[in-house]
């Protein structure tokens, strides 16, 4: 595996000074908030904040000085579909998770954001979170406006931008060659995404999403549903060749488990290469991998599901121009699997350290000894 840290030095320049650090997050779904719970403890004042951050610190060099959250638009099921219908709005249920996610006090933020209604005509299924920007975009008539509103009333650590402020739909081709509308059907279909498009297909994005990837030092994509959450971002008309043309560290966050009826087979460098044929450019600098076995019985779960954790096939990253960086990315919680948000976090933002010491150090391959 080839040395990262060499390729940090030799291909960004001049490190930004403390505490300055630009970094975008891109993606949507439960594993953009996951990340950004992590990355918002970095986030600068950093004398203010790392006095009281529970995150181990990698170091005061790397606090972050702006960060920003590309958040996919294309839901078209639960409450942010009827509210999508019914409002004529964007979906903004992955909004409001970022939201939640960079709120100052995330806990009561959570509850109160997350609560479902159980009862009322029309009012049951619907979160708090999803009825409040739903009435901020009617007071300002402009769901970006709304979202920039939410996030300046419950104080977040950083900007959250939706992909685009158009309506869109996903649509994809299959492998046996059907076409299939609407990103719920796209999850329900049985058969495998051969690609992927949007309808209508030249949307634009916000300018400020553009200002923000040019101007980064870090850009993540990941984790997330490749096809519904991660791709749709890449499709809005300019957004892959600003991240392209980007001098930031780009780097992709590889899910822990395969997805039924989304990714079931692909390993980490089929998911590279689906990010690449999408973009129709080669996009990342480093791949994050995890390398921790989950346990049997969380392996038994996922596996009546058809799923499995995803194969780390490093020779075929690397074939790629992907630096895969290994980590024990992985937490369990009642079954489930997420990414250790912290562990996340630390390694991203050690690949932008301006000083070796802040820097994580090359991860061995499973069996290989670990460098001193």
């Amino acid at each position: 595996m080839m040395d990262f840290k060499l390729r940090a030095a030799s291909s960004r320049g001049t490190p930004v000074a403390a505490p300055g650090l630009r970094v975008v997050a891109i993606g949507g779904g439960t594993g953009l908030s996951i990340l950004l719970k992590g990355l918002k403890h970095y986030v600068a004042p950093p004398v203010e904040r790392f006095a009281a951050t529970p995150y181990p610190v990698v170091s005061r060099e790397v606090a972050i000085g702006e960060l920003c959250a590309v958040v996919t638009v294309s839901d078209d099921g639960g409450s942010s579909g009827r509210l999508r219908k019914e409002l004529n709005m964007l979906p903004p249920g992955d909004i409001r998770s970022c939201i939640v996610a960079l709120s100052e006090d995330e806990a009561l933020l959570s509850r109160l954001f997350n609560h479902r209604f159980v009862r009322g005509s029309g009012l049951a299924g619907h979160s708090f979170g999803n009825l409040f920007l739903a009435a901020l975009t009617s007071i300002t008539k402009d769901f970006g406006e709304a979202v920039r509103l939410s996030s300046e009333i419950l104080l977040t650590r950083g900007h959250i931008y939706p992909s685009t402020t158009s309506n869109i739909e996903l649509e994809a081709v299959m492998e046996n060659g059907t076409r299939v509308r609407g990103e719920t059907k796209i999850t329900a279909s049985k058969n495998k995404i051969k690609e992927l498009f949007l309808v209508p297909p030249d949307v634009e994005p916000l300018p400020q999403t553009l200002d923000a990837i040019a101007r980064a030092d870090l850009i993540t994509i990941g984790p997330g549903s490749l096809f519904t959450s991660l791709i749709p971002n890449l499709l809005v008309h300019g957004i892959a060749q600003a991240i392209v043309n980007s001098a930031a560290v780009k780097v992709y966050v590889c899910n822990l488990m395969t997805q039924a009826n989304e990714s079931l087979g692909l390993t980490a460098s089929d998911h590279v290469r689906a990010v690449y044929d999408h973009a129709e450019a080669r996009v990342f600098d480093y791949a994050l991998i995890n390398r921790k076995s989950a346990s049997p019985e969380l392996q038994s779960k996922y596996a009546f599901e058809g799923a499995a954790q995803i194969v780390a096939d490093l020779e075929a990253i690397e074939a790629l121009g992907v630096c895969p960086v290994l980590g024990d990315y992985l937490d369990e919680h009642e079954l489930v699997a997420r990414h250790a948000t912290d562990r996340v976090a630390r390694d991203l933002l050690s690949l932008v350290s301006p000083s070796p010491a802040g820097r994580v150090s090359a991860h061995p391959r499973p069996g290989q000894a670990p460098e001193d």
